[in-house]
C-alpha cells in the first residue's frame, strides 16, 4: 500500500520525495513593481524546510494589466529574473522542488488596483451588484493570453522553478473558457465542450514548446463549479480524459469559484465527506482510470493523518493538498511525516455575528473573504519575519489590509490621461461609487437593521427629495453625542442626500431604534478625515473608512445634525 512518504515518479523524470504538497495560497507580498522581494523568500524558506514533497506559488500573474488582487507576482518578461531566482532558491535550499502557479484573472480581475476593464470570454459578468460586465475578448487577444503563459513558463524555467502549474479553477480565465456559463462564444472557442477546452489544451501546448522535457507542466481543475448552467463534473471528467493524452505531470481536483466557495469548506458536505475530510475525493476517485498515467492530488478539508494515509493507500488519490493549513503551521508536511503531528486544525475565521445576521447572503459572503484575508494575513507575517499567530482576531484582517497594500495600491496607476478624458473619467468614477453605496453599503446596512443589528457607525438618515417632496432615506455613517450628530456624505455636493439637505435642513435620523428630528448643516470646511476617526469605537476602524474614502477617490463632506426634539 502506499504510504504518505513515498516518492512520486512524474512523467517529465523529476521525482516528488514524498506524497504532501503545499497547495497554492495567494500570499499578495508582491513589491509595487510586481516583483518578488525577501518577505517571499523568507516565507518559501519556511515551506521549503516545512516537509513537502512539493511547493505549489500563489497566484502569479500572466498580465500586469489584469490582477487578481493587490501584491500578485507578475511574470511577462524576464526583467525581474534575479528575484524570482532568489525565491526559487529559497524554497529548494529547504529540500522542496517548487512550481510557479501561473493564472490570468479574466473577469476576477481588480479594477481598482489596475484601472483596466476586466476581459472575458463572454461578456457574463460575477453576480456581485455594482461589478462591471467584463469585455469579450478577441482572437487576438486570446492568442497573446496563450503566449503569456508561454512566456511566464519559459521565464520560471530560466530562474530554476522545478515546473508550473495552470491554474484552471476557482473562476479564473482559465475556467471560464471551460464553463458554459461564463464561456457563451460561437467560434473557436466556445461553443460546445470541445471548443470550450481548446484554450486550456493551447496554453499546455504552447508551453511545452517553450520549456525542456524535463521541466513539469502541472493544472489546477474544478470538478465543478457548483452554478447553475456552469462547469459539470461531466465536463470535468471529459476535461481530465483530454490532459491524460497530454505532457501532463499532475493533475490537482479543486472546486467551485469566487461565486460558490466550494474551495473554502463553506458549501454543505455530506455525511460520507465529513468521514473522509476530502471535499473533492470521491470526484478524484471516479476519475482516477480516465486520468491514466497522470497523478491526481487532491486538496481541500484534509486535516487528519489516517485520512491522507487512507486517501493515498487506497489510490483515490496520489498526493494530498494542504493549503489553509500551511498558513498556520509551516512545517506541517515535516509533522506528519515525523508523527509529531496527527491532526492539523486551521481556525474558520467568522465575524460570529447573530444567527439573523449570519444567514444573510452578503454577511455570508462577508465572512468568507474575512477567513481568505485572514489566512492571507499570517503568511504576511511570516514574510516579515514573525511567527504565525493562530489566536489573532479577525477584526484585526481588516486593518492590516489597509495597513499591508496601503491606500495608494487601490488607485488607478495611470497618469497625465488628458483633460478631454476627465469627464468621462469623473462620471465613471462618480457611478462607481454610486454603485458601492446602492448596491452593497445600503443593502448591507438595511438588511443588517431587519435582523436586528444595530451599530453607531451606520444608521439611516431620512431627508425630503428637493423634487418630489418625498421622504428619502440612505444609509450613511455617523456619530452621535448629546446635542445631534455627526456624519459625512461620502460624495459631498454630488450625492442627492447631500444636495436634499442644502435645499431643506429638515431632517429625521435613526438613534438606536428610535427616530429623532433635526437639523442638518453641511461643513465643507470642517476636517472629514479627522472627523472619519472618530466615528469608530476602535481605531482601526476609523482609519478603514478615511481608506475607503481615497480609495473611491470621493470627495466627501462633513455633515452636522442638531436634535430639534427631545431625548
Amino acid at each position: 500500500m502506499t504510504e504518505l512518504t513515498d516518492p512520486l515518479p512524474l512523467a517529465c523524470g523529476q521525482i516528488l520525495p514524498n506524497r504532501l504538497m503545499k497547495s497554492a495560497l495567494s500570499e499578495g507580498l508582491a513589491d509595487r513593481s510586481s516583483a518578488p522581494d525577501e518577505r517571499l523568500g523568507r516565507l518559501y524558506r519556511r515551506w521549503g524546510s516545512g516537509g513537502y514533497g512539493l511547493v505549489v506559488t500563489g497566484n502569479v500573474m500572466v498580465d500586469r494589466g489584469h490582477l487578481g488582487e493587490v501584491g500578485n507576482v507578475v511574470v511577462e518578461d524576464d526583467r525581474d529574473l534575479d528575484a524570482l531566482t532568489l525565491w526559487a532558491k529559497a524554497t529548494q535550499d529547504g529540500g522542496a522542488p517548487i512550481w510557479m502557479q501561473l493564472n490570468h484573472p479574466g473577469r476576477q480581475a481588480n479594477p481598482l488596483v489596475t484601472g483596466k476593464h476586466p476581459v472575458a470570454p463572454s461578456p457574463v459578468g460575477l453576480s456581485v451588484p455594482g461589478l462591471a460586465v467584463p469585455r469579450e475578448l478577441t482572437e487576438a487577444e486570446i492568442l497573446d493570453i496563450v503566449d503569456r503563459f508561454a512566456t511566464a513558463a519559459r521565464v520560471a524555467e530560466t530562474a530554476g522553478f522545478d515546473g508550473v502549474q495552470i491554474h484552471g479553477a476557482h473562476g479564473y480565465l482559465v475556467s471560464q473558457f471551460l464553463s458554459p456559463r461564463t464561456n457563451q462564444r460561437t467560434d473557436g472557442w466556445g461553443g460546445d465542450p470541445e471548443r470550450r477546452m481548446r484554450f486550456l489544451l493551447e496554453v499546455i501546448h504552447r508551453i511545452r514548446i517553450s520549456v525542456s522535457p524535463g521541466f513539469a507542466v502541472g493544472v489546477k481543475l474544478n470538478s465543478a463549479d457548483f452554478q447553475r448552467g456552469g462547469f459539470t463534473e461531466e465536463e470535468s471528467r471529459a476535461v481530465v480524459e483530454r490532459l491524460a493524452t497530454q505532457q501532463i505531470d499532475l493533475i490537482e481536483i479543486s472546486g467551485g469559484s469566487y461565486e460558490s466557495p466550494a474551495m473554502m469548506g463553506r458549501p454543505t458536505a455530506s455525511e460520507r465527506t465529513r468521514t473522509r475530510e476530502a471535499y473533492f475525493l470521491d470526484y478524484a476517485q471516479a476519475v482516477r482510470a480516465t486520468a491514466g498515467h497522470v497523478p491526481l492530488a487532491v486538496t481541500g478539508g484534509f486535516r487528519s493523518a489516517p485520512a491522507m494515509r487512507e486517501a493515498v493507500g487506497s489510490g483515490a488519490c496520489d498526493v494530498v493538498g494542504i493549503g489553509r493549513p500551511a498558513a498556520v503551521v509551516p512545517g506541517a508536511a515535516a509533522d506528519l511525516l515525523a508523527a509529531r503531528a496527527e491532526r492539523l486544525d486551521s481556525p474558520q475565521i467568522s465575524l460570529n455575528l447573530p444567527r439573523r445576521a449570519a444567514r444573510i447572503a452578503a454577511v455570508k459572503a462577508l465572512d468568507g473573504a474575512l477567513d481568505l484575508q485572514w489566512h492571507t494575513d499570517q503568511l504576511q507575517r511570516m514574510g516579515a519575519g514573525s511567527e504565525p499567530d493562530p489566536s489573532r482576531s479577525p477584526w484585526l484582517t481588516a486593518a492590516s489590509t489597509v495597513r499591508h497594500h496601503g491606500v495608494d495600491a487601490f488607485r488607478n496607476p495611470k497618469r497625465g490621461i488628458d483633460t478631454a478624458a476627465a469627464g468621462g473619467r469623473g462620471l465613471r468614477k462618480f457611478r462607481f461609487e454610486r454603485a458601492v453605496g446602492r448596491y452593497l453599503a445600503n443593502p448591507a446596512v438595511r438588511a443588517l437593521g431587519r435582523a436586528g443589528v444595530r451599530t453607531s457607525i451606520a444608521t439611516e438618515l431620512e431627508t425630503t427629495g428637493r423634487r418630489t417632496g418625498e421622504a428619502r432615506r440612505v444609509p450613511v455613517a455617523a456619530s452621535f453625542d448629546p446635542t445631534g450628530a455627526w456624519l459625512i456624505c461620502q460624495h459631498g455636493m454630488r450625492s442627492g442626500w447631500g444636495l436634499n439637505i442644502a435645499a431643506d435642513p429638515v431632517v429625521r435620523i435613526r438613534q438606536g431604534d428610535r427616530w429623532r428630528r433635526g437639523l442638518a448643516r453641511l461643513h465643507p470646511d470642517d476636517d472629514v478625515t479627522a472627523r472619519a476617526r472618530t466615528f469608530a469605537p476602535v481605531p482601526f476602524l476609523g482609519c478603514l473608512s478615511v481608506a475607503a474614502f481615497r480609495t473611491l477617490q470621493s470627495t466627501p463632506i462633513s455633515v452636522r445634525v442638531t436634535f430639534t426634539d427631545e431625548e
